[in-house]
């Protein structure tokens, strides 16, 4: 038993100083592979060193983009002028029922559901005009939402020439796939007043 332990014992040092010896004289063999396989993360480090990100926040942008301003006031007024013609067309048309409702004893019963057909055509009409507007107004807001979008692709691809960053992502408080952003990387301000000069 004493002599299979020690067997033992006196084998695995052997096999510790043949390992150890193997590792010493492999390891001026290696030392190309050693470099090779240092060369291969420094490349990644780099790559990950000129990889940049910035991003541009949407609702600053909008806030002190003159363009967006200037044409979101007019987009507002065309909004006002519809409902104010809405209303008016309303208002019209409900006084006009109050008018034929005042003089329903006066009249016959066909007379009074002549008029009920009539009022309830207006109605529809009525109706058919608001949707009619609203499509409009949603169609126009979609113009220019494209427009501001396509400006903002235009100068940032003039900004980014150099290729300084990898991504320019977009950042909209309650309302971005970003859940956090360090401000260190808003360029929001650059993108203002360069848009703004253009």
């Amino acid at each position: 038993m004493y002599t299979l332990q020690n067997f033992v014992k006196k084998g695995m040092l052997a096999l510790f100083v043949a390992g150890s010896m193997t590792a010493c004289k492999n390891q001026g063999t290696n030392t190309t592979t050693s470099a090779a396989g240092a060369a291969a993360p420094a490349t990644a480090t780099t790559a990950a060193s000129n990889f940049k990100i910035a991003y541009v926040d949407l609702d600053s942008l909008e806030a002190h983009f003159d363009y967006f301003i200037q044409r979101k006031k007019e987009l507002e007024k065309k909004q006002e002028a519809m409902d104010n013609e809405l209303k008016a067309n309303a208002t019209a048309l409900q006084n006009e029922a109050a008018q034929y409702q005042q003089k329903a004893n006066t009249m016959t019963q066909s007379e009074v559901e002549s008029i009920q057909r009539a009022l309830y055509t207006k109605q529809q009409e009525l109706e058919q005009k608001r949707q009619a507007m609203s499509q409009q107004y949603a169609a126009q807001e979609s113009q220019f939402n494209d427009e501001l979008q396509k400006k903002l692709d235009i100068f940032l691809k003039t900004y980014n020439a150099d290729k300084r960053y990898s991504y320019i992502f977009s950042y909209r408080a309650g309302a971005s796939n970003i859940l956090y952003h360090d401000e260190s990387y808003d360029i929001t301000a650059d993108v203002i007043k360069g848009m703004n000069t253009k």
